[in-house]
């Protein structure tokens, strides 16, 4: 199984490609989708750059499913608008490919990856590079893209059938309901 992660952000997306051979973890590629070369104020421009950039990656490492960072809230709310439309490009390119998106949040990640919830970019980077056995430590979006796919790897099918099996599907509360018509 070839598992493509997921980092958004509106300036630099990171993405981590891994096979999954039962329990051997194989690194494939990563890199990152920047869009510092648009205009700041010129947001769907820069969210085109980070779909198609998406679609470039599907296309070059033909993944079968794909995990995808929870975007967190954070002090700035027009930060976490603006990182939400990003993530939202990156969902709608993988949809649109029919890969399999799995979510899952920093914590999640971070866990799963260094061990605990808190650990810092430099301790994710360092555990990627173990877990994959890479040269170098990658760049800290492709580090938290291919931990999210390492993510993915270890528990994804937990998490698939718990939700099959339990309640824990996701909520429907934000999702379009018709209206009461007269």
């Amino acid at each position: 199984m070839r598992i493509l992660g997921i980092d958004p952000g509106l300036r630099t997306t990171g993405f981590g490609v891994v096979d999954l051979d039962g329990q051997s973890l194989r690194y494939i590629a990563s890199g990152t989708i920047r869009t510092h070369s648009v205009a700041q104020g010129l947001l769907p421009q820069r969210l085109k750059v980070l779909y198609e950039g998406i679609h470039e990656v599907i296309a070059r490492y033909q993944p079968d499913h794909s995990a995808v960072e929870i975007v967190f809230v954070n002090v700035n709310p027009q930060a976490t608008l603006l990182l939400g439309q990003a993530r939202g490009a990156c969902l709608t390119a993988l949809v649109s490919r029919d890969l399999p998106v799995a979510e899952y949040t920093a914590l999640q990640m971070k866990k799963a990856v260094a061990g605990h919830g808190k650990a810092q970019k430099a301790q994710v980077q360092e555990m990627v590079k173990r877990i994959l056995n890479l040269p170098t430590l990658p760049g800290p979006d492709a580090a938290d893209a291919l931990g999210l796919a390492i993510t993915h790897a270890h528990v994804g099918h937990l998490m698939e059938q718990l939700t099959r099996e339990t309640s824990l599907s996701r909520s429907t509360s934000g999702m379009y309901r018709a209206s009461r018509s007269k």
